[in-house]
């Protein structure tokens, strides 16, 4: 039976996600601040504690019920991620830096914790943006967002030759829009064309096996731009 740790767990990709995985026979280690809506669902296989991965004491905790339970972790999916809709002359270096403490450096730190416990069959999939591609269409007030997805994607492929001799793999999926709680909080009544469900069946699937084809890449998963 394989081990996987996902973030961002309470809505959208990642909710779905923890429920495809636990209905596939996996154990999952869900990590999101808001632990209400996967623990009310009692899910088999599943296992949820509060986790903010700016808080390097949530990134221990979750280190040390890996390392008491499972001893190894097959896939990582870095999903959590942190979204502003503001303009850059109104941003402050503050709300700059909690973009990044999210979307980046707790990502970083989370990983971190988890490869000593993956190998060279193992995959971490980082959960970027469209608009983190360099020379796509990019779009007012996300400066902040954009810019840190960009951020991740060249991590990303760092870390995949760092690692590339002894793992685990690295993979990055620069998703366009997804109809989900946080793309209605940042635009408000704009409908994307594909659901939280459809993109959570890819991802989980790309996570199983796109590791077999693919290390240190960006794939976009769009049907537009973003």
């Amino acid at each position: 039976m394989k081990n996987v740790v996902i973030t961002g767990t309470s809505r959208g990709i990642g909710y779905e996600l923890v429920k495809l995985f636990t209905d596939a026979g996996f154990n999952v280690l869900a990590l999101s601040r808001n632990v209400a809506p996967i623990s009310n669902m009692n899910l088999s296989g599943c296992t949820i504690f509060p986790f903010d991965i700016t808080d390097s004491n949530d990134i221990q905790s979750a280190s040390k019920f890996v390392a008491e339970n499972w001893k190894e972790v097959d896939i990582l999916i870095n999903n959590s991620g942190a979204l502003l809709n503001k303009p850059f002359a109104e941003t402050s270096i503050d709300e700059f830096k909690s973009i990044y403490d999210v979307n980046v450096f707790g990502l970083a730190a989370l990983t971190k914790a988890m490869l000593p416990f993956m190998n060279k069959e193992s995959h971490v999939v980082n959960i970027s943006s469209m608009g983190g591609i360099q020379g796509s269409m990019k779009f007012p007030g996300l400066s902040v967002y954009s810019s840190s997805k960009g951020a991740l994607i060249t991590l990303t492929e760092l870390l995949a030759e760092e690692y590339k001799d002894k793992g685990p793999s690295f993979n990055v999926l620069a998703l366009g829009a997804v109809q989900t709680e946080m793309l209605e909080e940042a635009f408000p009544g704009y409908k994307a064309s594909i659901s939280a469900i459809q993109m959570a069946k890819y991802i989980m699937q790309f996570s199983i096996n796109g590791q077999q084809l693919y290390n240190g890449k960006v794939l976009q998963v769009s049907n537009s731009t973003p």
